[in-house]
């Protein structure tokens, strides 16, 4: 049976004679919190467009569970895919009624349950138009959870949100993780994304460059910073260490660059220190997904 909540098989998708997507092709795991990046034009909404129903690919295929998309697996997919719409003089057991009745998924007694889970209860009496950007948006998370789906769809969810409101969403989208539910989710908010998501996509011009765990994206090589009240005798010490790939000198601290798992702390202090240096910083670092995210769409 297999395990990937979604599996995306070269998928295409041309508007006119612009190709917006390229034979992107990956799976996406049961439990995850899944990240799609990329600059503006680079395929992200298509892609969600597609798996959700919304649009038709030009070729390719993709399946939900292991089938093909279908009544029955559309039921187990909540999604958030525009800005909130709902009605500005309604309250927000109101305006989730409607949207129940609409949509047919769970029952009006999913509710206030739903409304307990993105932390609106104090508020469901209250009109939608008093509403703050990340209340509106925690709103329609609500919506997209009527009927207890496994998968939750969301394009750029703090779009547009105070750093409040980012914070807000980015707890739900954790605690609904914590629970169990599978996360998909576009943004261009690199940081937003490092900090919630456990596997990601890169894209560009609708092409895939890279996807898979966080960790192995972010992860494929050791970078180690120290720094010493001499620097520059430090810089000349080290730049023929033995497995060294890289060095440079970063404003008040050295950065060194050893193939992944190559790096050896310990080694290093003492080499230094027998050397008549001591250290003052010696660290191992990963590179951030927003420098890695530039490293790789700007190739």
């Amino acid at each position: 049976m297999s395990t990937s909540v979604l599996s995306i098989q070269n998928l295409v998708k041309y508007y006119g004679n612009i190709k917006a997507l390229d034979g992107i092709s990956y799976d996406i795991p049961k439990g995850c919190v899944f990240g799609i990046l990329g600059p503006n034009g680079s395929g992200k909404t298509t892609t969600l467009g597609i798996v959700l129903n919304v649009l038709n690919q030009t070729s390719g295929n993709f399946l939900w569970f292991g089938k093909p998309s279908s009544s029955s697996t559309r039921q187990q997919i909540g999604s958030l895919l525009e800005t909130p719409n709902f009605y500005h003089y309604l309250s927000a057991v109101d305006n989730l009624k409607i949207t129940q009745e609409i949509s047919k998924r769970g029952t009006k007694k999913d509710i206030d349950n739903v409304l307990e889970i993105v932390n609106l209860s104090q508020r469901k009496k209250s009109k939608f138009s008093t509403y703050s950007l990340g209340m509106k948006q925690r709103l329609a998370i609500a919506a997209a959870l009527l009927g207890n789906p496994e998968v939750l769809v969301f394009d750029e969810p703090t779009n547009g949100l105070d750093p409040v409101g980012i914070a807000e969403i980015r707890e739900l989208i954790k605690k609904l993780a914590q629970e169990g539910k599978t996360i998909i989710m576009a943004s261009h908010l690199l940081d937003e994304v490092e900090k919630v998501c456990t596997h990601v996509a890169i894209m560009k011009k609708g092409t895939l460059i890279t996807a898979g765990s966080v960790q192995n994206v972010l992860v494929n090589e050791d970078i180690v910073e120290i720094a010493s009240s001499n620097n520059g005798k430090l810089f000349e010490l080290l730049k023929n260490y033995t497995g060294l790939q890289q060095i440079k000198q970063e404003q008040d601290k050295i950065q060194l660059y050893f193939p992944l798992a190559q790096a050896n702390l310990e080694n290093i202090n003492q080499y230094c220190f027998n050397n008549g240096i001591v250290l003052n910083l010696l660290t191992l670092k990963r590179k951030s997904l927003e420098s890695k995210f530039f490293e790789l769409t700007n190739n």
